[in-house]
């Protein structure tokens, strides 16, 4: 698939804001900002492997396309929700297990770059990743 591959945070936009609406203080924001995720991709038909590494922690996650699981973030939210697959483009919705509320996000690759994007409360993000 398109998405396999390993991707390296170039730049983000909107992110600091994104991150306040989701209620991260300040000083979580800052380092966050900073995190120089690198993200590991390997897509098997509908099973899906995401190796996340940043400067503050390593996480795997596999998953099935349209199968709900579990998911916690890197300030410690913890969600529930599925990816899918809509064209081109991976999205995940899900439920953030403290408020009910929903987040949104969705990768899509444009060129040489894997662009990754969140919704929450109003508040859009991307996140730019180059090919490592």
């Amino acid at each position: 698939m398109t998405f396999n591959g390993t991707w390296k945070i170039d730049h983000s936009e909107n992110y600091d804001e994104f991150m306040q609406q989701m209620g991260v203080n300040m000083v979580k924001r800052k380092l966050a900002a900073h995190d120089n995720l690198q993200m590991t991709i390997e897509q098997t038909g509908d099973k899906v492997h995401v190796k996340e590494s940043s400067a503050f922690r390593t996480l795997k996650i596999d998953f099935t396309l349209g199968v709900p699981f579990e998911y916690s973030l890197a300030d410690g939210t913890e969600l529930a929700g599925a990816w899918c697959m809509e064209g081109d483009m991976l999205k995940g919705t899900f439920t953030r297990k403290d408020n009910g509320k929903q987040l949104i996000a969705t990768r899509i690759i444009q060129g040489d770059e894997l662009i990754q994007s969140y919704s929450y409360e109003g508040v859009d993000t991307k996140r730019i990743f180059k090919r490592a």
